[in-house]
């Protein structure tokens, strides 16, 4: 069964603030998410699937290198370019 104070101890962990009248709502949702996992405990782990399981094969193409692109045609349509690159974001100060 959950309680109050393991709203509260969850909330705290998700780091969300709940207000005291929305704890009742959040017990009963997470009460009712604890049955569904019960349920889930009680299907047989050994049962057969219900479809056909097809062999297995490479669907990829065969890797073969080709002509590159010209560096113009690549950074044609770049929003930001510079010294003939890609510019991206910086990602550490």
């Amino acid at each position: 069964m959950i309680t109050e104070q393991d709203v509260y101890h969850i909330a705290n962990l998700a780091k969300i603030e709940i207000r005291s009248e929305e704890v009742d709502k959040f017990r009963r949702e997470f009460q009712s998410i604890l049955e569904y996992f019960d349920i889930l405990d009680e299907v047989e782990e050994d049962v057969e699937p219900t479809f056909q399981v097809l062999p297995l094969s490479n669907v990829f193409r065969e890797d073969t290198p080709k002509e590159c692109l010209p560096r113009e045609e690549a950074l044609k349509n770049a929003k930001h370019v510079e010294d003939g690159y890609f510019k991206g974001p910086k990602v550490v100060e």
